[in-house]
Order: C-alpha cells, then structure tokens, then sequence
C-alpha cells in the first residue's frame, strides 16, 4: 500500500485506473484502502475529485468487461474441469452461477461493494452470458457507485481517514450483504406470489 500510496502523488489518475482494473481481476491490490487514499488526495487538492471517481469507474468496468469476456471464452467446461485447482468447487460454481441468472442486474450492482464475491461476478456472468449491453450498463452503474462511495469517504475524513477507514469499511460491507440478502428474500417472496396467483387462477 506504501508503495502504491507514493506513486499515486506522482502518476494519481493513471495509477488509480490501473490499480482498480488489476485488482478487479484478483490481483492482491487493497482497492478500498487506495480509493479512499484518492479522496485524502483530493481533499489536499492533490487529486480532482471527479478525476479520480472518474479514472477509478473506468478502471473498474474495464476490469469487470476482462473477467467477464475471460469468463465468456473459457465456459463453464473450463471452470468444471479446473475449479479445484482455482479453489472454486463445482457446487460454489452451480450456486453462483444460478444466483446471477436469479438477481441478473440487481447482484451486479452491488456485488462490487462483497469483497471476494466481486472477484468472480465477472466470470460468471460471462460464462452465464449476461446480455453484453445489460452488464456494461449496470457494472457501469455499480463501479461508479462503488468508488465514488469510498473516494467520498477519503475526502469526507480528511487527514483521519486511515484511522476510521477499516471501521466504516465493515459497516459499508455488512450492510451491502445485508441488502443482498433482503433483496433475495424479496425475489423469493415475488416468485411465491407468483406461483399462488397462478394456482388461484386454474
């Protein structure tokens, strides 16, 4: 992180956009921690605020655009055949893959927010072939919510910002699971509606 936060101050935007898009695709790179760094920046002055949600955007949607079109050429063969050796065991790949057929638009906008979970969401999607135009438009939607909401937290905090930063971190990541999961309730609650307004009618 040191040596990423001493490059920033030089090459800031080019740095942001490729950290994100590299850390998108499972590269150890601590993602958070360098967008809120980029609001502390631009709370010196050092970094344009809309600079840098929009560098950091872009380098996540182009990441999420590799994975996906990654996911696309290997199929789900590929990952069936060698998901031990990546550790994504063939139930973890069924599982997923019918939650993203199951929530489409609504997982990719805030699987960014799941640590882990947005490792992978590109892959899948690609390998489920989501709809090219549907993905760019809500991984779009999703990666500019995603930065700007850490890029917003560096500036809001100020020069305190490492000190609050894992705190809020948490906070930000529990309540997304915790959205992920209500509207997952929701879904299931439609589809029982659904079924029960069918049976009525026959």
């Amino acid at each position: 992180m040191h040596f990423l936060t001493t490059i920033m101050s030089e090459y800031g935007y080019l740095v942001l956009f490729l950290s994100i898009t590299l850390g998108i695709l499972a590269l150890p790179i601590p993602m958070e921690a360098v967008l809120a760094y980029a609001g502390f920046l631009s709370f010196l002055e050092q970094l344009n605020w809309f600079g840098s949600i929009l560098s950091s955007a872009l380098g996540c949607t182009l990441g999420m655009l590799l994975s996906y079109w990654v996911g696309y050429k290997l199929g789900m063969q590929f990952f069936e055949k060698h998901g031990k050796r990546l550790h994504i065991e063939s139930e973890r790949l069924a599982a997923i893959s019918n939650w993203i057929r199951k929530y489409g638009n609504k997982l990719l906008i805030i699987s960014l927010f799941i640590p882990v979970f947005r490792h992978f969401i590109g892959y899948f999607s690609g390998i489920t072939r989501v709809p090219i135009r549907v993905y760019i438009l809500y991984t779009g939607i999703g990666s500019t919510l995603w930065v700007s909401s850490f890029i917003f937290l560096g500036k809001i905090l100020g020069p305190q910002w490492e000190i609050y930063f894992e705190a809020i971190k948490r906070y930000v990541i529990i309540a997304s699971i915790v959205l992920f999961f209500l509207l997952g309730i929701l879904y299931v609650i439609k589809k029982l509606r659904n079924v029960v307004m069918e049976a009525g009618t026959k």
